[in-house]
């Protein structure tokens, strides 16, 4: 059967599954109704047998031949026959070294023999469109590969699993519930029968479980991505040092220079199971600089977004009543998540440290370490307060947020009416329609442009 003649969601696709870069092994995924076929042209097996004749879910030695007979490497070739697949569809995945120069070798076969390269997430909505997975599962796979901490990992594995999918479909089970019971009303209009005291609480508990379910989502979206912990102060005041102490390498350029910093500097790490970015700002001060009051403007930006702020106190220095206003406009705005420091414990304490901002102050000192050890405590136990306010058993993407506010707008919209009096069919009619965004959420009915802008921001080979 020619490739051309199938649809495109049939058409045989191959990527490259695993990253580019440095490794032992790479592997190459081939997947359509013609997937086994194409790679028997460039697969040889020392049996001479041909994939397609052996049996499914099995895994074969041989090497990979060009057009003019020349190897082009030994390879592991995992045999996958439709439906009990990924993809639902066929599938051969090519385990060979990991070249660059072997791995496009190794794809211009496949698409010299009739396949096409894969679109970014492809083999992921043909999972969907197969129904293999929902559209819910298919958007965890995502969240698993980029998970920045083990939490967001375990969860995003739970929801792969199907722990969303499963609450979703409750919601829908009780809409679907509630539809019936309206329409039933049709057939008993004489009745003495209150299908709406049956209906009214079912669609409150819906409303209440979509608002615990999107309480901590701004949190969420912050562990998602990773927290940020940028050291704010005054010009000079030890950040770059402090900065380069906290990530034991000198990242930061430290010099006596007040104004060395004049943009932001950022450094990742893993603490306990977190990506935690730092990042090292500008001195705030006043100056005619218009380099160095865009490092500080950004400073005031890094203060708003970080998740966590070390505002940093020169204890050798006086602060000036300048800098005590920006201090305290800091404090006043963002209290709860700042961590107040001095630095240079190890040199003759200033007036400084009389601030009362820094009166539960951790007094440190590059030079020395002192008190590093405890500066890393509270900043974990920050990280661990963050933690503890994700009482949300979802992580929600912003997609499934929004579907989730209009469907609980439409329910609250549901539940104010039938408070005052019921109009059954009407009652039916909007039941329906926010039964449709429960099922756009699972991708039941999701449009093609909607589906499209999902999968654009999956790779290649997923």
């Amino acid at each position: 059967m020619s490739n051309i003649a199938l649809s495109q969601d049939e058409q045989t696709i191959v990527a490259q599954s695993t990253p580019t870069g440095a490794g032992a092994l790479a592997l190459i995924r081939l997947s359509g109704t013609e997937a086994i076929s194409i790679a028997d042209n460039f697969i040889k097996l020392p049996s001479k047998k041909k994939l397609d004749s052996l049996d499914s879910h099995t895994v074969h030695y041989g090497k990979i031949i060009d057009q003019h007979g020349q190897v082009i490497d030994q390879v592991m070739a995992i045999l996958l026959k439709a439906p009990k697949t990924f993809t639902g569809q066929n599938t051969v995945e090519i385990s060979c070294h990991n070249n660059p120069f072997i791995i496009e070798a190794i794809i211009e076969q496949a698409l010299t023999h009739g396949a096409r390269m894969a679109q970014q997430g492809e083999f992921s909505r043909r999972a969907v469109l197969n129904d293999k997975i929902d559209l819910i599962q298919a958007e965890a796979i995502k969240e698993v590969i980029h998970a920045q901490s083990k939490y967001v990992l375990q969860q995003s594995l739970a929801q792969l699993e199907g722990s969303f999918s499963h609450w979703i479909a409750d919601i829908e089970k009780n809409l679907l519930h509630c539809i019936a019971l309206s329409e039933a009303s049709f057939e008993f209009i004489d009745e003495d029968m209150d299908f709406g005291k049956q209906i009214q609480p079912r669609i409150e508990k819906i409303i209440s479980d979509i608002e615990e379910s999107q309480k901590t989502f701004d949190i969420q979206q912050q562990i998602r991505e990773g927290l940020r912990i940028a050291l704010i102060g005054s010009v000079n005041a030890g950040k770059s040092s402090l900065f380069n102490a906290i990530l034991n390498k000198n990242r930061a350029i430290v010099t006596n220079i007040a104004g060395t910093t004049r943009d932001s500097i950022e450094a990742g790490v893993y603490r306990n199971n977190f990506h935690v970015t730092f990042v090292d700002t500008a001195g705030l001060r006043e100056t005619d600089n218009v380099i160095e009051q865009h490092g500080i403007d950004r400073s005031l930006q890094e203060a708003q977004q970080a998740d966590i702020i070390l505002l940093v106190a020169d204890n050798s220095q006086k602060l000036s009543s300048q800098e005590q206003t920006v201090y305290q406009q800091l404090h006043d705005k963002y209290s709860t998540k700042i961590i107040p420091v001095i630095t240079k414990a190890d040199l003759q304490a200033s007036s400084a440290t009389k601030n009362t901002l820094f009166d539960d102050s951790i007094k440190t000192s590059s030079t020395t370490k002192v008190n590093l050890d405890q500066l890393e405590q509270a900043i974990d136990s920050k990280i661990a307060k963050l933690i503890a306010t994700l009482e949300s058993p979802f992580l929600l993407n912003k997609r499934q947020f929004n579907l989730l506010t209009t469907l609980k707008q439409q329910l609250t919209t549901i539940a104010t009416t039938m408070e005052s009096s019921i109009d059954f069919e009407l009652l039916s009619f909007h039941l329906k329609e926010a039964l449709e965004d429960v099922s756009e959420l699972s991708g039941k009915t999701i449009t093609q442009d909607s589906m499209d802008a999902i999968f654009k921001e999956f790779c290649i080979g997923k």
